[in-house]
């Protein structure tokens, strides 16, 4: 079973987030639970959402408290929350930012991790680009298809045209699209730089 945990804030998506990582899942014949945990229900308060996906029935329905990815959306969660919490150095992280891991303060503790298992992504330029509003999720699970290949890009695609009906759709599969890429490239320029 592959779990893993969203932390944003109310209305950045981050129930839609794990929901629409479910309905990709289904959409390739795998099982999956999305379900969210809120502290105090208002905009801009810290929300954490999970999802599991399995190619078994999942019966578990506890918070994912040993994630194997973290999706962060909102980097100013990182030093207020333990977000990490449960996370092995086996675990993938994807952070929306344009920032590296040193520049957010976390290089030094990210150093006993995989690093191919960690990016940041600009998922809310993304998300501006080409929908006009700063709404990260779409764009992050289109790196998070990308990172851990749990998804695949077409699924999602699918989950989000399903989602936004119209244009709404489009765009936000556009983010998906564009964030997908970004992490292939950034993947590809961290295996040329590897010396081996």
């Amino acid at each position: 079973m592959f779990q893993i945990r969203i932390h944003g804030r109310g209305g950045q998506g981050v129930v839609t987030a794990a929901e629409l990582l479910s309905v990709a899942a289904f959409a390739e014949g795998r099982h999956a639970q999305a379900f969210p945990s809120f502290g105090s229900e208002r905009m801009g308060a810290p929300v954490v959402s999970f999802c599991r996906i399995d190619d078994r029935e999942i019966r578990t329905r506890e918070p994912v408290m040993v994630p194997d990815a973290l999706i962060i959306q909102d980097v100013t969660l990182l030093h207020q929350v333990d977000l990490f919490s449960g996370l092995s150095s086996e675990g993938y992280v994807l952070v929306n930012s344009s920032k590296s891991f040193d520049e957010l303060g976390l290089g030094e503790f990210l150093r006993t991790f995989h690093s191919e298992r960690l990016l940041t992504c600009p998922a809310t330029e993304f998300a501006l680009e080409h929908l006009g509003r700063p709404l990260p999720n779409a764009a992050l699970l289109g790196g998070f298809a990308a990172l851990t290949h749990q998804i695949t890009l077409d699924a999602l695609d699918r989950a989000l045209r399903d989602r936004f009906d119209g244009v709404v759709g489009e765009r936000n599969a556009v983010a998906a699209a564009a964030a997908f890429q970004y992490v292939i490239e950034q993947e590809e320029g961290l295996v040329r730089a590897s010396p081996n």
